[in-house]
C-alpha cells in the first residue's frame, strides 16, 4: 500500500492502514518516509467524500473544472465588458449544476459509522467543489484526492450574476433600499465571518487533536521497536553464546577422538611386540 491508496481507504481503515503503512516502510528501512507517513493527518468526513468524488467520479469532477474555467472566463469578461449579466447567470447555473451533480452522488456515500453524510457536511462538500471548480490552488489541492480538509471559495463567484452597474442618480426610495440590501448584505457577510472563523477553529482543534493523535502512535510504534530490538539483541546473545558452547564441544571432541586414535595405535604397537616374542620362544 502507498499514500496514495491511503487516502482511498474507507474514512475508519485510515488511521489502522497509516499504522500499517509505517510498519511497512520502517521494516524496509526508509525511516524517513515512515515519519512523513506517520504526520499525515486523517481526512475530515467531507474531505473524505470529496476525495472519493475525484476517485470515482473522475469524468463529473473534470466537467466541473471545465464549467468552472468557463465562469471565470465569463466574470473576466463582464468585469471588460465583453459579456453581460446575462451570461454571468448561465455559467453560473451550469458550475451550479455541476457542483449539485455531484453533491448528488456524494449523498450516497456511508459514513465510517454507517450512516448518510449530514446535511451540514454536504454542504462542505459542495462549498468544497465550488472552490475547487473556481480556484486553482483549491483545484490543485482537490485533485490529488488527498485532501484532509475542506475548503470554501472566497472572492469572485456565481453569486455576481445578478451584479450590475447602477444609474448615476437614484430616487430617495430605491437609496433606501439599496442601503438596506447592503446592510442586510454585509449582516449576511458577517454572519458567514462569523461561521468561517468558528469552523477554522474547530479545524484548527481537529488539527492539534489529530496532531496529538498522531504522536502518541508514533511514540508506541517507536516503544515497540525499542522493545523489538530488545529481543532481537538477546536471541542474538543467546545463539551466539550457543555457538561458542557448540565450537568448545567440538574441540573438546576433536581432543577425544585425536587420544582414542593415539591409544589405539599404541595398543597395535604392544599387540606387535607380544606377538614377536612368542613367535621367538615357539622356535
Amino acid at each position: 500500500m502507498d499514500v496514495d491508496e491511503l487516502y482511498g481507504l474507507a474514512l475508519d481503515r485510515f488511521i489502522p492502514g497509516r499504522a500499517s503503512l509505517v510498519r511497512e516502510l520502517r521494516s524496509a528501512g526508509e525511516r524517513e518516509q515512515a515519519a512523513t507517513v506517520a504526520a499525515l493527518r486523517k481526512p475530515s468526513v467531507a474531505a473524505w467524500a470529496v476525495n472519493q468524488l475525484v476517485r470515482t467520479q473522475r469524468r463529473d469532477v473534470d466537467e466541473l473544472f471545465a464549467v468552472g474555467d468557463a465562469l471565470r472566463e465569463v466574470q473576466a469578461g463582464v468585469l471588460a465588458g465583453s459579456a453581460d449579466a446575462r451570461d454571468l447567470r448561465s455559467a453560473a447555473d451550469h458550475e451550479r449544476e455541476a457542483v449539485d451533480d455531484l453533491v448528488a452522488t456524494a449523498r450516497g456515500l456511508l459514513s465510517s459509522g454507517g450512516h448518510e453524510l449530514s446535511a451540514i457536511t454536504l454542504e462542505r462538500v459542495s462549498e468544497t467543489l465550488h472552490a475547487a471548480a473556481l480556484d486553482d490552488e483549491a483545484r490543485g489541492e482537490v485533485s490529488e484526492g488527498r485532501l484532509v480538509r475542506e475548503l470554501r471559495h472566497v472572492g469572485l463567484g456565481g453569486g455576481l450574476g445578478g451584479a450590475v452597474a447602477a444609474p448615476a442618480t437614484r430616487p430617495a426610495s430605491q437609496d433606501r433600499r439599496a442601503t438596506k440590501d447592503r446592510r442586510t448584505t454585509q449582516g449576511r457577510q458577517a454572519g458567514q465571518d462569523r461561521q468561517a472563523v468558528k469552523e477554522r477553529k474547530a479545524a484548527e482543534t481537529a488539527q492539534r487533536r489529530e496532531r496529538e493523535a498522531a504522536r502518541k502512535e508514533a511514540r508506541a510504534l517507536e516503544r515497540d521497536a525499542v522493545r523489538e530490538i530488545d529481543r532481537a539483541q538477546r536471541a542474538l546473545r543467546a545463539a551466539q553464546d550457543r555457538e561458542a558452547r557448540a565450537h568448545q564441544a567440538l574441540q573438546e571432541a576433536e581432543a577425544g577422538v585425536s587420544d582414542a586414535e593415539a591409544g589405539v595405535d599404541a595398543a597395535v604397537a604392544a599387540h606387535r611386540q607380544a606377538k614377536q616374542r612368542l613367535d621367538a620362544i615357539q622356535q
